[in-house]
């Protein structure tokens, strides 16, 4: 079972998925989609981190009441802002 080849663009299922097929940690899971899931495809220099010197495509949800939450929330869209190469595609109240 490897939810890191599954073709869903739904990044809440596939947190749920890994939390409870996998029995990750919810923070262990958004590693993994995030850092892990950019050095897997050698792009850590540049991606899968906010740094400095990286390019800027990243997502802001609206607040939530912790990481434990989120493999519960997977039919919800908590997504506020979203910036890619540092510029928002989508901009919500974090803007504001």
């Amino acid at each position: 079972h490897n939810p890191g080849s599954t073709p869903s663009g739904n990044m809440n299922f596939l947190l749920s998925l890994a939390c409870i097929r996998l029995r990750m940690l919810p923070e262990e899971a958004v590693n993994a989609m995030t850092l892990n899931a950019a050095a897997a495809m050698r792009l850590e220099e540049e991606l899968g981190s906010i740094a400095v010197g990286k390019r800027a495509s990243l997502i802001v949800t609206e607040r939530v009441p912790s990481f434990a939450y989120l493999p519960y929330a997977f039919g919800q869209d908590h997504l506020d802002t979203v910036i890619i190469d540092g510029r928002p595609v989508r901009a919500g109240a974090a803007l504001a």
